[in-house]
């Protein structure tokens, strides 16, 4: 009573040989359609373009989750980053306010205040390098004083008050500076 199950290979092929695919503007109507085998093809053909249109949409599907995970943890980084910049002008207050530069205290909050910056370069956070004497940029720049001054040309920064940051290609913060003229 042992008998050996069929293998695929002892199975005819359920796909005719002598069948041909059409495409969808040469398939018969429906009431060519009187052999079974006609009929197989069309309902094979189906099949197949389904096949791949899920195939298509399935792909589609882990691209555009792949690029909102992404996008996603770009944005908890600027998140976190625009909540910790204010620390790091604080920081900068208190070292620009003290009097002995080589005071230990000082220089705690120096070597603190580097390591903040060193944990942000590494995030991908970086200070804006358009400072004083550059010209007035709206898109890296937020004029919160305008002054007049000969010894500076047209819309040239002439203090910055604020550091402004960047995220990759992204203002996280603009430079809040002093313009001339």
């Amino acid at each position: 009573m042992n008998e050996n199950p069929k293998s695929p290979k002892d199975e005819p092929s359920s796909e005719p040989e002598d069948i041909l695919l059409w495409s969808e503007d040469e398939a018969p109507e429906a009431e060519v359609l009187d052999t079974p085998e006609m009929e197989y093809a069309v309902l094979y053909k189906q099949a197949q373009d389904n096949y791949l249109r899920n195939l298509a949409e399935f792909d589609n599907f882990r691209k555009r989750t792949t690029k909102e995970m992404a996008a996603r943890y770009e944005d908890g980084i600027r998140a976190a980053a625009e909540k910790l910049l204010p620390i790091v002008d604080n920081f900068e207050r208190a070292m620009s306010a003290s009097e002995n530069k080589e005071d230990n205290f000082y220089q705690g909050i120096a070597m603190i205040a580097r390591q903040f910056e060193t944990v942000l370069e590494g995030l991908g956070i970086i200070p804006i390098g358009e400072g004083v004497g550059s010209v007035f940029d709206h898109n890296i720049h937020h004029a919160v004083a305008h002054i007049e001054d000969e010894a500076h040309g047209q819309n040239v920064v002439t203090e910055v008050l604020q550091r402004g940051y960047m995220h990759r290609d992204k203002v996280l913060r603009p430079s809040m500076v002093k313009v001339a003229n």
